[in-house]
Parts: structure tokens; C-alpha cells; sequence
């Protein structure tokens, strides 16, 4: 599958600091870029209510995503508590 960085996953990545959760989410970036579909990748869960948007676990943090056809739109990547707050945008299906 083809992944787009959007502005924010890209500006809450740069907050990290943690080198192990750097590499994990380098190793999840290959495994969603390797699958053919979006449900195949290991902790991947898709959001109740909304028809595009997905996350997925990784330690304390959050990534939030959107599925659109062949390609997977990287969003936020924040913590636990906060994913919610900010990802999926309103309106978002």
C-alpha cells in the first residue's frame, strides 16, 4: 500500500524523542507499505463509527490513519490519552 504523511503525524513525530518507539513505528511504516490490505497489519483497529479512519497500538501512543483505496494517510501519532481529542477530525467519515 502506497503511505502519505500528513503535516501533523509528520510534526508529532518530531516530538519523540524515544529512539524504541522511532523504530517501531518505522517497522509499522514497512508493514503497512508491505500488505495488501490495511486489516492484515498486526494491530491495526479499525474506529466504530467512521468508514476511513483507523489506529493502531504502540506502547503508550496512538497512531491515527485514514484509509482511502490503494493508499494509507498517516495522520497523528500521540499519546493514549490524547488520540481521541484530535484524531478523527469532525466531519471525517
Amino acid at each position: 500500500m502506497k503511505v502519505i504523511y500528513l503535516r501533523s503525524f509528520l510534526s508529532d513525530l518530531k516530538k519523540i524523542k524515544d529512539q524504541k518507539i522511532k523504530n517501531k513505528i518505522k517497522i509499522l511504516i514497512l508493514e503497512i507499505k508491505g500488505a495488501n490490505l490495511l486489516e492484515d497489519v498486526e494491530n491495526i483497529k479499525k474506529l466504530k463509527g467512521y468508514s476511513m479512519a483507523y489506529r493502531s497500538r504502540i506502547g503508550d501512543y496512538r497512531v491515527g490513519m485514514y484509509k482511502e483505496f490503494e493508499s494509507v494517510e498517516l495522520a497523528r501519532f500521540v499519546k493514549r490519552n490524547d488520540i481521541y481529542k484530535v484524531f478523527p477530525k469532525k466531519g471525517a467519515k
